[in-house]
């Protein structure tokens, strides 16, 4: 007799004497609810020995189902917090770990190109040289950077690092490399904490276009100051990012 998978909703069934494998039934069957945003993003599946009991499979039958799911970007499993229901946008940690974009990608193993639209020495302006702790007119790397994904312009980046504390980082290609990873790997500088603030803005001008989208789209803008083990400042940025493609999810614990 078939067996039900009773998880949500109305009943459904595995048939055992089917020619689909027992797993291929139970993974097509939550595909089917993630898809029909009866789980939605976020939603965190049952633990294993409930869900293996609930369904009357073996855990090990299971563990293939969501293993498949898994594989194709369904679900995710967060160590110690259970498998959830990914969303259909990119997630980075940057709101909970002090990591680049470039390195959660990586991490996420999502592909992602990046243009460096401006790489040029100049005195930092009034805010940022004093908020780099910087002299004024004092010289400072501005970047400009569009990082994309497969589904279009993600994010628009404008960093100001201190040349002061990376010389010869002007003449270094940024496109094919994670800043940060640089400043720690190639001048031995340790990177320990940073402020990050998050609010809402409006596109315009060229960050609407470079984004592709119209003016007043709402964008999601983070403000960044980074600091080293010493306590000195070593970049400052602005980042504004595709408020569709890219949502910035934080872990939280109440302890």
């Amino acid at each position: 007799m078939p067996d039900q998978l009773r998880s949500s909703g109305a009943p459904e069934h595995l048939d055992r004497d089917a020619p689909v494998p027992l797993h291929a039934q139970v993974s097509e069957q939550i595909r089917a609810r993630i898809l029909s945003g009866e789980w939605p993003p976020h939603y965190r599946l049952r633990s294993e020995p409930e869900l293996a009991i609930e369904l009357g499979i073996s855990r090990g039958t299971l563990r293939r189902a969501l293993s498949t799911l898994i594989r194709d970007g369904l679900l995710v499993q967060v160590r110690g917090r259970g498998t959830f229901v990914t969303s259909t946008a990119i997630e980075p940690s940057i709101a909970q770990k002090l990591t680049t974009l470039s390195e959660d990608f990586a991490r996420q193993g999502v592909a992602m190109t990046t243009q460096v639209v401006t790489h040029q020495v100049m005195a930092a302006p009034s805010p940022v040289a004093a908020l780099l702790d910087l002299r004024p007119g004092q010289s400072v790397l501005r970047l400009e950077r569009l990082r994309a994904s497969s589904s279009g312009p993600v994010a628009w980046l404008v960093n100001y690092v201190r040349v002061d504390l990376a010389p010869g980082l002007d003449r270094v290609d940024l496109a094919d490399h994670s800043l940060f990873g640089l400043l720690e790997n190639e001048y031995g500088l340790k990177i320990s904490t940073g402020r990050r603030t998050f609010s809402a803005t409006a596109a315009t001008g060229r960050i609407a276009a470079a984004l592709e989208v119209p003016e007043h789209f709402p964008l999601l803008y983070l403000e960044q100051i980074t600091y080293l083990d010493d306590g000195r400042p070593i970049e400052y940025s602005d980042v504004w990012i595709h408020s569709e493609r890219m949502r910035v999810t934080s872990l939280l614990s109440r302890r």
